[in-house]
C-alpha cells in the first residue's frame, strides 16, 4: 500500500510483513524521512503495549529512564491531558530504536552527552539531577543557535529527541485525544500540526 509522502507501505498489512519487518521498515522511514504515517506510528504504539509492562529493548534501564525524563519535560501532564510518559512516548521510541542501530546509536550517544555534561555541571547524571538543574541544561540545546562547540551534540540530540517524542505522543491515544481538544481533523498520514507542536512545547519549562 502506498502512500504519498510517506513511507510507500503500512504496518497494518499483517499477511505482507511480519511483526519484526514493520519494525524496521518503520525505524528505517523514520531515519529517512523523520515522520511515518499516521496508521503505521499507532501500529508501533500496538505493538509495544501488546507484552503489557514495557521492558526496553534497545536501551539500558538506566538509558530508558533517562529517555523518559526528557519524554516528561519534552511533553508534560497538564490540566488538559496526561503527558508524553502517560501515552508511551519512551516505550515507542525504544521499540522503534531496538530495529535500527543508527537509532539505537542516536540515543546511546545522546543520553551518554547528558550525563557527562551534567556530571561536569552538577556533579551528577541527568536523571539523578534536580529538575531546575535539567532545565537549565535543556534550555541551552533547546536551540539551534547554540549547535556550535561543545553544545553540538547535544542540540543534534536534542532535536531527534523532541521530535520523536513530540511525534509518539500525538500518534497514541492520549495524543489523538489531545489533538481532538485542539481542533484538529483527521489525516492520511502522520504530520503534526505546526499549532500542536508549539502547544506541545508550551507546556514545557524551555522554549523550542
Amino acid at each position: 500500500m502506498s502512500d504519498e509522502g510517506g513511507t510507500g507501505f503500512s504496518l497494518c498489512s499483517r499477511d505482507a510483513f511480519s511483526r519484526r519487518e514493520m519494525l524496521r521498515a518503520a525505524a528505517l522511514a523514520v531515519l529517512a524521512s523523520g515522520t511515518l504515517p499516521l496508521a503505521d506510528a499507532q501500529e508501533v504504539h500496538r505493538i509495544a503495549e501488546i507484552e503489557g509492562l514495557y521492558r526496553p529493548k534497545a536501551l539500558t534501564p538506566h538509558e530508558y529512564r533517562t529517555l523518559a525524563a526528557l519524554a516528561d519535560l519534552i511533553v508534560p501532564a497538564d490540566e488538559v491531558s496526561l503527558g508524553a510518559v502517560a501515552a508511551g512516548a519512551p516505550a515507542w521510541i525504544d521499540l522503534l530504536a531496538s530495529q535500527s542501530p543508527e537509532l539505537t546509536d542516536i540515543y546511546t550517544g545522546g543520553i551518554a552527552w547528558l550525563d557527562i555534561t551534567m556530571r561536569r555541571r552538577a556533579g551528577s547524571d541527568f536523571v539523578s539531577a534536580k529538575p531546575d538543574q535539567q532545565t537549565a541544561l535543556l534550555d541551552l540545546i533547546a536551540y539551534r543557535k547554540n549547535g556550535t562547540g561543545e553544545l553540538a551534540p547535544g542540540v543534534r540530540f536534542f532535536e531527534w529527541a523532541r521530535k520523536m517524542v513530540v511525534d509518539g505522543f500525538y500518534s497514541s491515544p492520549l495524543g489523538t485525544k489531545d489533538l481532538g481538544y485542539m481542533g484538529n481533523t483527521a489525516v492520511s498520514k502522520f504530520e503534526v500540526p505546526q499549532e500542536a507542536i508549539d502547544y506541545a512545547l508550551r507546556r514545557s519549562p524551555f522554549g523550542k
